[in-house]
C-alpha cells in the first residue's frame, strides 16, 4: 500500500499540471459564485418623512384606512388644484406605510384614479401621482408591484418628458418594479424599454443617468436576462457603447453614474453571452485605464467612496480576463499590477471587504501570464503580499493562490521568488486552521520544492516535517502531506 501511495503521488509525476488542474477547478467555483451574487435593490426618492408635517393625517389613515384612502382619491379628483395636491401628498405619505399599500391595492379603482391623475395635463398632479407610484414600487410586497402594472407603460412613456426631474422619478419607479416583477418585464420589453433607457443614456443631466444606471441593473439582473434580455437587446442596441464612454476616465467621469454602469456593465459582462464583442467595443482597455485613475485618486484623497467604484471594475476587469488570454495584452503589464497594489493597500487600510476582489483580479493576470509574474517580481511586490496573509482564511488563500501562479512559471520564477520572508510565511501558514489555507500552502511548498532544491534544506531546518505532521491525519489533505515530507527526505 505505501509503495502504491508514493509512487502515485511523487511530485516529479503528478507535477505541475496536477495542481493547475486543482487550482482552476477552485477557480471555477469562485467565478461561478461571484456571477451568481447579485445586488437586488431598489432605491427610494423622498423628499420628506414620514413623521414629518402631514403625520395626523398618516395616523387617521392608519386608523381607519379605507375610508381615508377612498376620501384622499375623491378629494385627488376634483376642487382646486392645490386641494387636490394636497390631498395627493397625504396619500403619498399614506403610502409610505404597508398597512396602507395593501389598503390602496384592494380598493377598486383606486390604481386606475391614480393613473388618470398621472395622465393628467397638470404637471403638479402628475408628479404628486408619480411620488405616489414610486412609494408603491418601493413595496417589499410583491403584490403591490403587480398591482402597478397597468401604470408602467405610462411611466415608460414620461422617460421622453422634458423634465429631468420627472424622468429620474419614473426611471426609478420603473426600476423598483421590474426587480420585483417578472409580469413587469414581459409587459415592458415588448414596450420598448430598452430603446427608452438607450434614449435617456445621452441625457446631460446627471441625476438622470444614475436612474437611468440603477433601472439598467435592475433590468440586467432579471433571471431571464442572460438568455432572453442581453443577447437580443441590451447588446443589439448602443447601450454598452454609451456606458462604456461614461466610463472614460478623465474630468466629465462621475462618480455616481460610473458605479451605476460598472455595475450594469459586470452583470453583462456575467452573462457571458458576447464578452469578445464587448472586448472590441474597449471594454478591458478602459477598464484598465479606470484603475489606474482610481489608483491615483485614492493617493490623492482618502474618500472611503471610492470603493464604491472600484469593486464593480475590479470584478468587471476579472471576468473579462477569463474570457480571453489574448485580451491581457491590451493592459499595459507594470501600470496596471502597480495600480492594483496601491488599490490593494488602500483596501488593507480602509475596507479589508474589497481584499479578495482585487486579489481574485491579480490571480487572473498573473495565471497564464509570464509578464504579469515578471511585474509583480521586478517591482518588488511580493514582501507587500505577504503581509496580506494574516487578515483572513480568503485572503491567504488568494494570495498564496497569486504565488503559486509565479512559482508554476519555473526555476527562474522560483529563483526570484524564493529570498526573503517566503518560506517563514508558509510556515505560519501550516499552522492556519483552515484547510483550504494549508492546502494552497502544500501547493506552493511543492512548486519550491520542484524547482528550487535549496527551499528543501532551509525547510528541514525550520522544523518544517514538524509543522506538516500537524495536517497528517486530516482527509483532505494527507496525500499531500505525504508526498511533501517524501520530497524532503529524500532531497
Amino acid at each position: 500500500m505505501w509503495g502504491r501511495r508514493q509512487g502515485r503521488l511523487r511530485p516529479v509525476v503528478c507535477g505541475v499540471e496536477e495542481l493547475r488542474r486543482r487550482r482552476r477547478e477552485r477557480e471555477a467555483v469562485l467565478r461561478k459564485a461571484r456571477r451568481e451574487q447579485q445586488l437586488v435593490s431598489k432605491r427610494l426618492l423622498r423628499e420628506d418623512a414620514p413623521e414629518e408635517a402631514g403625520e395626523g393625517c398618516v395616523s387617521a389613515i392608519l386608523g381607519e384606512t379605507e375610508l381615508q384612502v377612498q376620501q384622499l382619491l375623491r378629494q385627488a379628483q376634483r376642487g382646486t388644484e392645490e386641494k387636490r395636491e394636497r390631498a395627493l401628498v397625504s396619500l403619498r405619505r399614506g403610502l409610505q406605510h404597508p398597512e396602507t399599500q395593501q389598503t390602496f391595492i384592494r380598493l377598486e379603482g383606486s390604481m386606475r384614479t391614480l393613473i388618470g391623475l398621472l395622465t393628467s395635463n397638470q404637471a403638479l398632479l402628475q408628479l404628486e401621482a408619480a411620488r405616489c407610484l414610486h412609494e408603491l414600487s418601493h413595496s417589499e410586497q410583491s403584490t403591490v408591484a403587480e398591482a402597478c402594472l397597468p401604470a408602467t407603460s405610462y411611466l415608460l412613456t414620461y422617460l421622453s418628458s422634458h423634465s429631468p426631474d420627472f424622468i429620474e422619478l419614473c426611471l426609478y419607479t420603473l426600476g423598483n418594479l421590474i426587480v420585483e416583477s417578472e409580469a413587469v418585464r414581459r409587459q415592458l420589453l415588448p414596450q420598448g424599454i430598452v430603446p427608452a433607457l438607450a434614449a435617456c443614456i445621452q441625457s446631460p443631466h446627471v441625476a438622470v443617468l444614475e436612474a437611468l444606471g440603477f433601472a439598467l441593473s435592475q433590468l440586467l439582473q432579471a433571471k431571464e436576462a442572460p438568455e432572453k434580455i442581453i443577447p437580443s437587446s441590451i447588446l443589439a442596441s448602443t447601450l454598452p457603447q454609451h456606458m462604456l464612454q461614461l466610463l472614460q476616465p478623465g474630468p466629465k467621469l462621475n462618480p455616481g453614474v460610473a458605479v451605476e454602469f460598472a455595475w450594469c456593465l459586470h452583470y453583462i459582462i456575467c452573462s457571458q453571452v458576447s464578452n469578445s464583442l464587448l472586448i472590441a467595443h474597449g471594454a478591458l482597455s478602459t477598464l484598465g485605464l479606470l484603475l489606474l485613475d482610481l489608483a491615483e485618486a485614492v493617493q490623492r484623497t482618502e474618500d472611503a467612496g471610492l470603493e464604491l467604484l472600484a469593486c464593480p471594475v475590479l470584478r468587471c476587469v476579472s471576468n473579462l480576463l477569463t474570457e480571453t488570454v489574448g485580451g491581457q495584452m491590451q493592459l499595459r503589464d507594470e501600470r496596471v499590477v502597480a495600480a492594483l497594489f496601491i488599490l490593494l493597500q488602500f483596501f488593507f487600510q480602509k475596507q479589508h471587504s474589497l481584499l479578495p476582489e482585487g486579489l481574485w483580479l491579480l490571480n487572473n493576470l498573473t495565471a497564464n501570464s509570464p509578464s504579469f509574474c515578471t511585474s509583480l517580481l521586478s517591482l518588488d511586490l511580493i514582501e507587500p503580499l505577504l503581509q496580506l496573509l494574516p487578515v483572513s482564511n480568503v485572503v491567504s488563500v488568494m494570495v498564496l493562490t497569486v504565488l503559486c501562479n509565479v512559482a508554476e512559471k519555473g526555476p527562474a520564477y522560483c529563483q526570484r521568488l524564493w529570498p526573503g520572508r517566503l518560506l517563514p510565511a508558509l510556515l505560519q501558514t501550516l499552522f492556519f486552521s483552515d484547510t483550504e489555507v494549508v492546502g494552497q500552502s502544500l501547493e506552493l511548498l511543492h512548486l519550491l520544492f520542484l524547482y528550487q532544491p535549496e527551499a528543501v534544506q532551509v525547510f528541514l531546518q525550520q522544523s518544517g516535517l514538524q509543522a506538516l505532521e500537524r495536517h497528517q491525519e486530516e482527509a483532505q489533505l494527507q496525500e499531500r502531506v505525504y508526498a511533501l515530507q517524501q520530497t524532503a527526505l529524500q532531497g
